[in-house]
């Protein structure tokens, strides 16, 4: 019997639905860079979760616990526009491994202090603070060279490919900390990742030297490279804003996280572990986002993806609220997560594509500080307006308010929704 004849058509439906792998197998650089993140980033998610366990372990308060997030949100803050401008002064190649290092260290630090039985609340906080440091220079740094190793054609995969990074490490990394904590106590979990921090640093040494280049194309290194001057450039570039002011739509106007605990009992008459499954449905549509992102390359209109993305999470959010049956509010955080994604695989090209490279490192420390800042900022708005009105209120009203909040922006600038990037302009 003949075999079945070969649809020749396969191969380019497939990569229509997954995520696309040039970028992987042209440039051996972000190939490698792109492994020892995904690793080093499952390595980081399980320390984080053993550091908020070891905490409540020593002092029982679920408010200790919450401190956490707060000596790492206060650094990034108030260090993720310094660091940028760093990355724009310096090579970043070697930025980038010399913070990675010191987080590397960090951990060490972590492990012997578990290994020698130092259990102190005070030192778990200053570790946090400093591996917030650390991060807001390693940052820009990292996402900076990654126009520099890739054609602009290549950037939104890539940008796919990293989200896969993110998501990926947020899921496994706490699963992973969890049994590596309960069977072989804290310290097993920092040495882990310790281990897992090799391949980043590996990735980070076997990059050429990449000196922020001026208009001119020859690279050196900037003598005066202020946080002003960028956010002067930002301030001159209405296109650039826009992907700053749209995610701050979704993530400052409907970030009900906080609201989970919450809505598990009154809602679905849960418990903890169905906080637990709300909690983890955004990240399981962010990495389907992430997985199946092949069409996002052929899409050029990007201002435009953007607003219909930030739209849909907000779509989605309210919809959650409106529902009663646990797997249909699954399956709508699921598509917000979705949603996210993809609006931030094209705000992360916009931003890389249309910022000169001497710019790139402190638009990208505006990047980090936005992302840290927003949900933060979102998930309190939340919990005020759940206690105040009710978590429907809050829930509905944060998703309908992000949707209104996008449609004026783009009337207000209504050249976003037309920004073409075969040709970005900021």
């Amino acid at each position: 019997m003949s075999p079945p004849p070969v649809d020749p058509e396969r191969p380019a439906k497939k990569r229509r639905i997954l995520a696309d792998l040039t970028p992987l197998r042209t440039s051996a650089d972000y190939r490698r860079l792109w492994l020892g993140n995904t690793i080093s980033w499952v390595g980081q998610a399980m320390t984080t979760l053993a550091i908020s366990l070891q905490v409540y372990d020593i002092t029982g308060s679920s408010f200790s616990v919450g401190l956490v997030g707060l000596c790492s949100l206060v650094p990034l803050l108030a260090l993720g526009l310094y660091g940028g401008a760093v990355a724009d002064r310096v090579d970043r190649r070697r930025l980038g491994l010399g913070s990675a290092a010191g987080s590397c260290a960090l951990s060490v630090t972590l492990a012997v202090a578990a290994f020698a039985g130092f259990h102190h609340v005070w030192f778990l906080y200053a570790v946090v603070a400093l591996q917030a440091v650390c991060l807001s220079l390693n940052s820009p740094a990292r996402t900076s060279m990654i126009p520099r190793l890739l054609p602009p054609e290549q950037l939104p995969a890539a940008n796919a490919l990293n989200s896969v990074t993110m998501t990926s490490g947020s899921m496994l990394g706490p699963m992973l900390g969890g049994v590596v904590v309960g069977v072989w106590g804290y310290q097993a979990a920092y040495t882990v990742d310790v281990v897992a921090f090799s391949a980043s640093l590996y990735a980070m040494w076997r990059l050429p030297a990449m000196r922020p280049e001026v208009a001119g194309g020859a690279p050196e290194v900037r003598k005066r490279a202020s946080v002003v001057d960028g956010l002067r450039f930002l301030g001159s570039r209405p296109n650039l804003r826009m992907t700053f002011f749209t995610d701050l739509c979704a993530m400052v106007c409907a970030h009900p996280r906080s609201l989970f605990p919450a809505v598990a009992v009154v809602w679905f008459a849960g418990d903890a572990r169905t906080a637990g499954m709300l909690a983890a449905a955004p990240a399981v549509g962010a990495l389907a986002g992430g997985v199946f992102s092949g069409w996002q390359g052929r899409v050029h209109r990007h201002g435009l993806a953007i607003l219909l993305a930030v739209a849909g999470w907000g779509g989605a959010i309210a919809a959650f609220g409106l529902t009663r049956q646990l797997w249909l509010g699954l399956f709508f955080l699921a598509l917000a997560g979705y949603a996210d994604t993809s609006s931030m695989v094209f705000r992360n090209t916009m931003l890389q594509a249309a910022t000169p490279d001497e710019m790139r490192g402190r638009l990208q420390g505006v990047f980090l500080v936005v992302v840290a800042g927003g949900p933060r900022l979102g998930e309190f708005l939340a919990g005020v307006v759940g206690d105040w009105a009710g978590p429907e209120v809050a829930v509905v009203g944060g998703g309908v308010v992000c949707v209104v909040a996008v449609g004026v922006l783009a009337l207000v600038w209504r050249g976003f929704a037309g920004y073409d990037a075969r040709v970005p302009e900021a």
